[in-house]
Parts: C-alpha cells; sequence; structure tokens
C-alpha cells in the first residue's frame, strides 16, 4: 500500500514539474513560441519624419536611431544593468566623433499616463551625464535648434 501511496506521489511531482517546464517555456504573451517572424521597418513614420528633421537642422551631425541604453549606459553590477538593460532610446545625437550631444525622445500617445516611467528613463541617462530632449510632436527645423541650443552641453 505504501508503495502505490509512494508512486502516487513521485507521479504527481513529476507531473507537476513538468507543467512548471511547459509554461516557462511559453512566451510572455502566454502563448507558445511559434518561430514565425515578420519583417518591419526600423522606424514608424512619424520616427522617420523626426529623424529627417533631425538630420535636416544639425547636418554636421550623426543622429542614431532606436539605439540600446546597452550601448550609451555600463556598469559593474547586474541589479544596476537590468534597470535599463531592455531600454531603447528614440534617437541618439552624436558629434562626428560620437561623442552624445543629446538623447532625443519623441513621444507619442503610448506616452500618455507613463509620465513617471520617462521621468526614470531620463534619470538613467541624466546620471550618466546625458541630456534628454522630449518632442511631442516632430518639431520644425528652429526648434530643434532651439532645443539644443537650450540645453546645457
Amino acid at each position: 500500500m505504501k508503495l502505490i501511496f509512494f508512486a502516487a506521489v513521485l507521479l504527481a511531482v513529476a507531473a507537476l514539474a513538468f507543467l512548471v517546464t511547459a509554461k516557462l517555456r511559453t512566451n510572455e504573451a502566454g502563448g507558445k513560441a511559434t518561430g514565425t517572424l515578420f519583417a518591419k521597418r526600423p522606424l514608424t513614420e512619424r520616427e522617420q519624419a523626426m529623424f529627417f528633421r533631425l538630420s535636416q537642422a544639425m547636418p554636421d551631425t550623426l543622429v542614431l536611431a532606436q539605439v540600446a541604453f546597452s550601448a550609451l549606459l555600463d556598469t559593474k553590477d547586474r541589479p544596476t544593468r537590468a534597470t535599463f538593460d531592455r531600454k531603447v532610446a528614440d534617437f541618439v545625437v552624436c558629434s562626428k566623433a560620437f561623442e552624445v550631444l543629446a538623447v532625443v525622445e519623441l513621444d507619442d500617445s503610448s506616452h500618455k499616463n507613463r509620465a513617471a516611467a520617462d521621468a526614470a528613463r531620463d534619470t538613467l541617462l541624466a546620471k550618466a551625464g546625458y541630456r534628454v530632449l522630449r518632442f511631442k510632436n516632430v518639431p520644425d527645423t528652429a526648434d530643434v535648434l532651439k532645443a539644443f541650443a537650450s540645453s546645457p552641453g
């Protein structure tokens, strides 16, 4: 009788382990990974307009798009790295020597009710010495130049 009970417990533990493993293999959306991939443009139409506006307003600079924070920030400890390892800056404007002049964020409707998250991102960048310029809409050339002139650095 004890052997049957022991076998039943062992079977239950094995089934539980299988379910946990299966759950860990699913993606964040809760479904199983399909392996299906689709190509997409690296910038939305709005981001493309901003890219060209920055390039036009500041022709002697390099405008980089969709830059991982890990390309801008570094640390020696994992907990700190975890605060930025999956974040991406919309644009980074650099001198021709790749000195960062500013990190530029183009806020859209996805930033509504995200002021705290945006402030936290800005704080991370500021701690490393970067200035962050945020625009709600694609500015005209004069407004880009004014923003860069009014920001320290």
